[in-house]
């Protein structure tokens, strides 16, 4: 792209704004043929908006109460398939107003409690907008001004330009003592209107102060009720007072009843640092806290320790052995700990040494070290855990010491490993586990690093046993099981490997396709193998409806073929092919038919032929037919049409003489339409397999055209790309960054601001003699004799509204083309120079001779104050009534020309309901 269309395209975009809350509609209007495929984006929106990474596959995109962060630039992408994809884009602007808030703040180094006597005051009054704010400040009714009052003065914090107005009183004064109004406005842009706040200063203002009438910290039991007071103790205006725990919500259980909080019922999920904050706009806001701790004993856990000082792990008579306890508790300064031997109270002595605290160990834990194990020493010892004040229930660990103590021990079983399972299978890993006594089993992925099925990195299993439900191919892959310290012996883990092997049927493609297809033709199917386990040998199977065409094995390849060399009528049908493994099949289908595609009509022709008869009308069917190489030749189309609402459909052939070539419009005349109905026609195309597939469209009757450019579809008017620049579709409610004053319409041809007009924007880089044509749609004449010529040529009344203001304006040429006069446009109407800030009404005669369509040429000025608007096109049967005097009016001549027909691909964007 060159830098001068690069400037171009920055000069001209279209920037839609609308207000926070409303509904935006951006629509993409298309014409073209065939019917091409719309795809709205988005880029340079916010990374938490949900349609930045997607799609949106249809004409309008519709946001409902759309948020500031939904602004951005919008993309629509309109292709066919013929030529390069139309791209377009819209800038929405998303217009909002916060409400302000003022805080108040003294100078730094003047702080003392009556720091409002005769101090430096700092209002500060901020407010979010779009777009941005200007702020205004006024004293009871005095509007404040920098330099109005020695004693004031007025900024914008440098690192906040734009955000942020800060008004300063300096050395304060009796008269500083007021109200203070801070005034947050963006100018009624979209109807936003402005926003105050009113802050009143007086010799008592003053920052918040509280007390938190409460112990730091709380220690309660489950299920009592905790009640925290904060009183306000001090501050001007009345502080607000607010709660929060861990800077995070209350608990919902929670009820605020003034400056009274109560938890009831409190759990150990409740427990936190509960925070009382004041706040009145006035300094920094007043904070106290205090820390709830919930009284809990919990995870009760035990391990053995073999002596230190011999190689092997087995507990032996005149050997020492350690048994260590551990609890989570809260408080942990509560916790106490007391051993029983056999159900007895056990001391600590010189060969029974109990311990509250080991270096080596968490907090929370006691151990039992026996020295010089003795037979006699054999039993079950007990680790009692207790909090002091109690209200708790004790935890109680029992540990069995005796000659059948022993360490750990992990084995698989031979036939679980490797485990071979299906997908969606339930399945159970297994460790046997020996030794007393038995260990928590942890369970763990030993392939990569990646979670277990339940999320952890490990999971727990007090059987040896990992269950897993709904097994995916994902899960296959190598686990460990290992021995941990908890409830077993503190020795080096033990550990097994197990293979866990997930079969599943083969993932093929393509699963399901239509293929159309000619006799005689040679075609090939191909299904492709994409996963599959086991994979190595896979056996597939060719099949026509039930009759089997042939079977195979896929070794090295990972697709298998199957060719037809010359279709026949029994080769019509759904071809089948299944590839197979030991988990099951999976199957690609292939529907080959020699069905037509269906056509697409071509609706660049507006609405009705127009003919001279009172009761009667015609209209000129145009369609092309997709891919009409790809079956046999089409040998006619079945024609039914039906009055919409009726049961009843006419049908007859339209015969087809010679091959259809792609793109290659067909017309039909329909006659003798009864007006106004409406009609419902449906096309087949025909050919030696036999019928294809149907498409319909609706026929109105219309006797008058009319556009004011407010319709979704723009009535199809269409830009000519041969000249310099293009008509633009324009709204009052929206703000264009081309925005020229002195010049152009301030609303519709009806006065709205909603509604919109063309116009031709002649600011740079436009140049004088600069042309921008727009066109109206194909209108049909009807022939009426076998010559094709219209025995008299009918008249239509052709009329606009213009708005031509502005000391620079060129101009407004109006032309007819015809069909039959392909390459040499007629003038009709043209009009130069100022006419005045009003819209006036154009009309002017035509008697077309064929098919024709109207052109409206805006050519540039001198200067940059030339636009010109047009808006409420009309075309109707019959003379104008009283053309206005300012018409002028230029005879009809009728030169021959050749016609060229074109598909015109022009996407527009189109804002819906928007509101400024």
């Amino acid at each position: 792209m060159s830098s001068n269309l690069y400037q171009e395209e920055r000069y001209t975009e279209r920037v839609y704004t609308i207000r926070e809350g409303e509904t935006l509609e951006l629509t993409c209007l298309v014409s073209g043929h065939p019917r091409p495929q719309i795809r709205w984006t988005k880029t340079a929106g916010s990374a938490t908006d949900r349609f930045q990474d997607s799609s949106v596959f249809n004409e309008t995109l519709r946001i409902t109460r759309i948020q500031r962060h939904q602004g951005g630039r919008y993309y629509c992408k309109a292709e066919n398939g013929l030529g390069t994809p139309a791209i377009k884009s819209i800038r929405v602007d998303v217009y909002y107003l916060d409400e302000p808030i003022v805080t108040v703040h003294q100078s730094i180094g003047e702080a003392k409690e009556q720091f409002y006597y005769e101090r430096t005051v700092f209002l500060r009054c901020a407010a979010n907008s779009n777009p941005p704010v200007r702020y205004s400040w006024r004293r009871g009714r005095e509007f404040l001004s920098q330099g109005s009052d020695k004693g004031v003065e007025i900024y914008e914090p440098f690192f906040t330009q734009g955000e942020t107005k800060i008004l300063k009183l300096k050395n304060l004064r009796p008269q500083d003592y007021a109200n203070y109004t801070c005034i947050a406005s963006v100018r009624n842009v979209c109807g936003i209107p402005d926003k105050s706040v009113l802050f009143r200063l007086t010799n008592k203002t003053a920052s918040p102060t509280i007390k938190l009438l409460v112990e730091d910290p709380i220690v309660a039991n489950p299920g009592q009720t905790v009640v925290l007071v904060c009183i306000i103790s001090g501050g001007e205006p009345t502080p607000t007072l607010t709660w929060v725990r861990n800077n995070e919500e209350l608990p919902k259980k929670s009820n605020l009843n003034s400056e009274t909080l109560t938890i009831p019922a409190i759990s150990t999920e409740d427990a936190g640092v509960y925070s009382c904050v004041a706040s009145n706009d006035v300094g920094n806001p007043a904070k106290k806290s205090t820390n709830i701790v919930v009284r809990a004993l919990k995870k009760g856990r035990f391990w053995i320790t073999p002596d230190p000082y011999h190689n092997d792990d087995n507990i032996q008579i005149g050997r020492e052995v350690k048994i260590s306890c551990q609890v989570e508790a809260t408080p942990p300064e509560e916790l106490m700990f007391s051993w029983l031997k056999n159900g007895r109270p056990l001391r600590s002595s010189e060969r029974m040494v109990i311990t509250q605290t080991d270096p080596d160990v968490a907090p929370g834990t006691t151990n039992l070290d026996i020295i010089d194990l003795k037979f006699t020493d054999f039993g079950t010892y007990t680790c009692v855990a207790s909090l002091k004040n109690g209200g708790i229930p004790e935890i109680s660990i029992d540990v069995n010491i005796s000659s059948t103590t022993v360490p750990p021990n992990l084995t698989v079983p031979q036939e679980k490993s490797p485990l071979l399972s299906q997908e969606g299978d339930t399945v159970e890993l297994q460790c046997l586990v020996s030794g007393k006594p038995k260990p928590i089993i942890l369970w763990s992925r030993a392939d990569k690093e990646v979670p277990m099925p339940d999320g952890n990195m490990q999971t727990e299993s007090y059987n040896g046993v990992l269950r897993i439900v709904n097994v995916s191919r994902e899960m296959a892959g190598t686990y460990r099981c290992q021995t941990s310290q908890y409830n077993g012996f503190n020795v080096k883990p033990r550990e097994a490997i197990m293979e866990l092997i997930v079969l599943y049927p083969p993932a093929v493609e393509p699963v399901y396709t239509e293929i159309r297809q000619g006799l005689g033709r040679p075609f090939s199917l191909s299904c492709r193998v994409l996963r599959a386990h086991p994979s190595k040998v896979l056996d597939y199977e060719w099949k026509l409806g039930t009759r089997l065409l042939t079977v195979g094995q896929l070794h090295t390849r990972d697709e298998t073929e199957y060719h037809v060399r010359a279709l026949n009528r029994e080769g019509y049908g759904a071809y089948t092919c299944d590839i197979k493994n030991e988990a099951g099949a999976g199957r690609c289908t292939f529907l080959v038919t020699g069905k037509a595609y269906a056509p697409e009509f071509y609706y660049d022709t507006y609405s009705a032929l127009w003919q001279n008869k009172p009761r009667v009308y015609g209209f000129k069917l145009q369609w092309t037919q997709m891919n009409p190489n790809a079956v046999d030749r089409i040998m006619a189309y079945r024609l039914g049409i039906k009055q919409t609402g009726h049961q009843r459909w006419w049908e007859q052939e339209i015969p087809i003489e010679d091959n259809i070539q792609k793109g290659e419009l067909l017309t039909y005349n329909l006659t003798e339409l009864i007006k106004p109905e409406a009609y419902q026609v449906r096309l087949t195309p025909i050919t030696r397999f036999g019928e294809g597939d149907s498409t319909e469209r609706i026929i109105r009757y219309c006797g008058k055209f009319h556009c004011g450019f407010d319709e979704d579809t723009m009535c199809m008017f269409i830009q000519d790309k041969t000249e310099e620049f293009d008509w633009t579709r324009h709204s009052a409610a929206t703000r264009d960054t081309k925005y020229t004053p002195n010049t152009g319409p301030s609303s519709d041809r009806t006065g709205s601001k909603q509604g919109f007009y063309m116009y031709i924007e002649t600011s740079r880089p436009r140049l004088e003699g600069d042309k921008a044509r727009l066109l109206t749609p194909s209108f049909n004449i009807a022939p009426k004799n076998p010559y094709g010529n219209v025995a008299t040529n009918p008249t239509y009344c052709f009329s606009f509204y213009y708005h031509m203001y502005g000391k620079h304006i060129g101009t407004l040429n109006v032309y007819l083309r015809q069909k039959s006069q392909m390459g040499q446009d007629t003038s009709v109407w043209t009009l130069s120079g100022n006419q005045g800030d009003r819209w006036r009404q154009a009309r002017v005669n035509i008697n077309p001779t064929s098919s024709f369509q109207m052109v409206l040429e805006g050519i540039r000025g001198s200067g940059i104050e030339g636009d010109i608007a047009i808006d409420d096109v009309t075309i109707e049967e019959g003379e104008c009534r009283d053309p206005p005097p300012s018409s002028n009016i230029r005879s009809l001549a009728s030169p021959a020309a050749v016609h060229i027909w074109q598909l015109w691909l022009t996407l527009l964007l189109v804002l819906v309901g928007l509101r400024r």
